[in-house]
């Protein structure tokens, strides 16, 4: 190794004149775009929270459990989803339902969304459509890992997200225990 490569000279210089390079390419772009040229677009800073990006149909955002015409959950509790999660995280116990048309109902739904990986597998083996990843929250955090476990009324009180991808309800925060 010769001196420049010892000190990361050469390497620091090339970082940057690479950032200077994107930076003042990018002060170009919006100066021209001010100054008239429609065509001319430099990089985008989104303002967040305020301005929000659109988010594909597709993307799978925070669980919702779905609801009969009833109101009763639409899971009849056939471990399906516990069964391919492979991160383990959807716990399930089994009761009998009121209805003699419907063999089981979920007594216990916990998502343990700490541990979740959101694959979406749960959403696929549901014979159901009892489970959907659709209510296009995307910020959740928690002080606490038990606040991170969302159970069957708080699944099910989630609601789909609107046409613009944007949740329709404001995410339940439970509230915070000091120790």
């Amino acid at each position: 190794m010769n001196l420049g490569q010892r000190f990361y000279l050469r390497e620091v210089l090339s970082g940057l004149g690479l950032t200077a390079g994107h930076f003042f390419r990018n002060m170009g772009k919006h100066i021209a775009r001010s100054l008239g040229k429609k065509d001319a677009r430099g990089a985008v800073t989104i303002q967040y929270p305020e301005e929000r990006r659109p988010l594909s149909p597709r993307l799978r955002t925070l669980h919702r459990l779905v609801r009969r015409e009833d109101g009763s959950p639409r899971c009849v509790a056939c471990m399906m989803c516990e069964t391919v999660c492979p991160a383990r995280c959807i716990y399930i116990v089994a009761e009998e339902h009121p209805n003699p048309e419907i063999e089981k109902m979920p007594q216990r739904f916990d998502i343990d969304l700490g541990k979740c990986v959101f694959c979406g597998y749960c959403v696929e083996a549901c014979p159901e459509d009892a489970i959907r990843m659709d209510t296009g929250i995307l910020e959740f955090s928690a002080y606490d890992r038990q606040s991170m476990i969302y159970t069957k009324e708080r699944l099910l009180s989630l609601e789909p997200a609107g046409t613009d991808g944007r949740p329709r309800s404001p995410i339940p925060i439970p509230p915070r225990r000091h120790p």
